[in-house]
């Protein structure tokens, strides 16, 4: 991903190491966004966090970059998406905080352990994620609601995600819902507000897990002057592992 030889999403990448979600602001907003994320712990799990202008992330890898280091980011100034670009090299300043949170592509190596199915990993495209009706926890100038990424599954197999996913509270945990996507709000599965749409097949239902896309939604409302993200589904590949991250 450094040498940019690679710029694709990542689900289904490295298995068995855990992949992040990327929010990187300046430090008049980062003990803000820190307790969002504390009021928020299924949307944004924080996994690793940088020190003011340095861009490691050491307990995540004794090489990170957030300024190389994933295949895509998003630029945001004053709330509003303003472009995408393959590294923050020419835009890092020296008061950008780093936060990494945990993404639930790392727990889709436990779903496949487990053989439950993983209908994007299998048609190899990004996860559909989609914004929904739920709000979030408000902390200072960020609020908004939750995102979520979709799964389909049968019934059994939700049941049995649900029982792996619990054991990932860092990765998002269990699902928020399941079943009809009116109730959170969503109005159309195949439009995805992120990511592609995944085909539910007959006997199937959608699952829904709290999505790191959630603090995307809260830099639209706080309005930073400058923010990154990292491109929906694709995420900085860590050194730990995956069973690092279990609670249990």
């Amino acid at each position: 991903i450094r040498r940019k030889d690679f710029r694709g999403h990542t689900a289904g990448q490295a298995p068995g190491y855990a992949q992040g979600n990327l929010a990187i602001l300046p430090r008049a907003y980062a003990d803000e966004f820190l307790r969002f994320c504390r009021l928020n712990p299924k949307p944004c799990p924080v996994i690793g966090m940088t020190e003011p202008g340095d861009p490691r992330v050491p307990e995540l890898g004794a090489d990170i970059d957030l300024r190389y280091d994933v295949p895509g980011y998003c630029v945001f100034r004053d709330g509003e998406k303003v472009g995408e670009v393959d590294d923050l090299g020419a835009l890092w300043q020296d008061d950008m905080v780093g936060f990494v949170l945990g993404c639930s592509l790392s727990f889709e190596a436990a779903l496949l352990d487990a053989r439950v199915p993983v209908r994007h990993i299998d048609d190899d495209h990004t996860v559909p994620m989609y914004n929904t009706s739920l709000p979030n926890g408000q902390a200072g100038r960020f609020g908004g609601n939750m995102v979520v990424s979709m799964r389909p599954m049968t019934p059994a197999q939700a049941i049995r995600a649900i029982q792996v996913t619990s054991r990932f509270p860092a990765v998002h945990g269990a699902p928020v819902h399941f079943g009809d996507p009116a109730a959170i709000g969503i109005a159309d599965l195949s439009r995805p507000d992120y990511g592609a749409p995944s085909v539910i097949r007959d006997g199937e239902v959608p699952v829904f897990w709290a999505c790191g896309v959630t603090p995307q939604q809260a830099i639209r409302v706080a309005r930073p002057p400058l923010a990154f993200t990292h491109k929906p589904g694709h995420m900085l590949v860590a050194d730990v592992r995956n069973s690092e991250l279990a609670a249990f």
